[in-house]
């Protein structure tokens, strides 16, 4: 059996008429992560090497310890910070590699399940909100949601218990009747711990990469196999 592509447990469903609010995440969930992952793990490493004098390796090597020791918090999601950091326009990068942002096989399709079905359906990202407009410029993505926040928005990422103590505040969902899908497993963490009923994990959120597991979470190969 290849290492990434055994076959998964069924998820529990979800008891539809028990759920009332959707949150999503954006990238990931709705929109395909290899976009992301092509700009921070390919193009970024390329510049910041081309700009500094060193090779691809020397580049992410250099790279590495800065991103973790920012992960999870507010900066990690911020062009301007990362823009000054690496002495690169990093919403420029975004920009350029725009043509490859792309939704994720039947995102749409749950989308317009859930508007059918009388869900109030919410964007909850740590997207920058300039990545957040560009998104939506290549995929119109916001026109399929009832409201979207971002964690700048609220001054704290999702893995921060703030984003959801302001989540509850801006939305006032019930949280046993809110389902939320995330790829992140910090992320997801964060929002069991906010007291939300029904979580789910996504295993394949970078369509070109091998998908990974979400043990200790429900978890599914994209948004459609909740309906």
């Amino acid at each position: 059996m290849i290492p990434g592509l055994m076959t998964h447990p069924t998820h529990r469903p979800p008891d539809w008429a028990a759920i009332d609010t959707v949150l999503l995440d954006l990238d990931g969930t709705l929109l395909d992560l290899a976009f992301d992952n092509h700009v921070w793990l390919g193009r970024i490493p390329a510049l910041y090497a081309e700009a500094n004098g060193l090779s691809i390796v020397e580049a992410q090597a250099a790279l590495a310890p800065m991103f973790r020791a920012w992960a999870g918090r507010l900066e990690w999601y911020s062009i301007e910070f990362w823009s000054r950091e690496l002495a690169l326009d990093i919403g420029q990068v975004h920009r350029e590699e725009a043509s490859r942002i792309a939704w994720l096989p039947g995102a749409r399709g749950f989308l317009e399940a859930l508007r059918d079905r009388g869900k109030r359906r919410v964007l909850m990202t740590n997207a920058h909100p300039s990545i957040l407009e560009l998104k939506h410029r290549h995929t119109g993505v916001l026109d399929w949601l009832d409201a979207a926040y971002t964690s700048h928005g609220f001054g704290a990422p999702k893995e921060d218990p703030r984003f959801w103590q302001a989540a509850f505040a801006a939305e006032g969902y019930d949280p046993a009747r809110t389902l939320f899908v995330d790829d992140s497993a910090a992320v997801l963490h964060a929002a069991l711990r906010s007291g939300l009923r029904w979580v789910y994990g996504v295993r394949r959120p970078d369509s070109s990469a091998v998908p990974h597991r979400h043990a200790e979470f429900e978890s599914i190969d994209g948004v459609a196999d909740l309906l």
